[in-house]
């Protein structure tokens, strides 16, 4: 896992969210199997923000599928404020090492009917 994969997300506060990812390892281009992998995932006003909100992260049955699944219910959301936010996706392998190999931007969009 050496490049961290940007990918840029849109969440309407006040509806449940959620995006799924397939990592793959790098010396073969095949999904990576996830066994005794752990995974986590926050988003914050900037990258230095004291205040995180933490998404529900898991990896998807079956691990060997290499599938990261990151989400918030709907009142999670209604809490986010509208505008931009970074993220990223760490997941820690079954030796302790952490690797960074998701990030991106997030708007969070506010809606009109509550």
């Amino acid at each position: 896992m050496a490049s961290v994969y940007v990918n840029n997300l849109v969440i309407n506060a006040g509806s449940d969210f959620s995006q799924s990812f397939t990592l793959e390892a790098s010396e073969n281009n095949s999904a990576l199997d996830l066994n005794g992998y752990t995974v986590e995932s926050q988003m914050r006003k900037w990258a230095g923000g004291s205040t995180a909100t933490t998404f529900n992260a898991e990896i998807v049955d079956p691990p060997s599928s290499g599938q990261v699944l990151v989400s918030l219910g709907s009142t999670q959301t209604t809490d986010l404020k509208p505008g931009r936010y970074v993220y990223d996706v760490l997941v820690t392998d079954p030796l302790g090492y952490k690797n960074r190999v998701i990030e991106g931007m997030v708007l969070v969009r506010e809606g009109v009917t509550r």
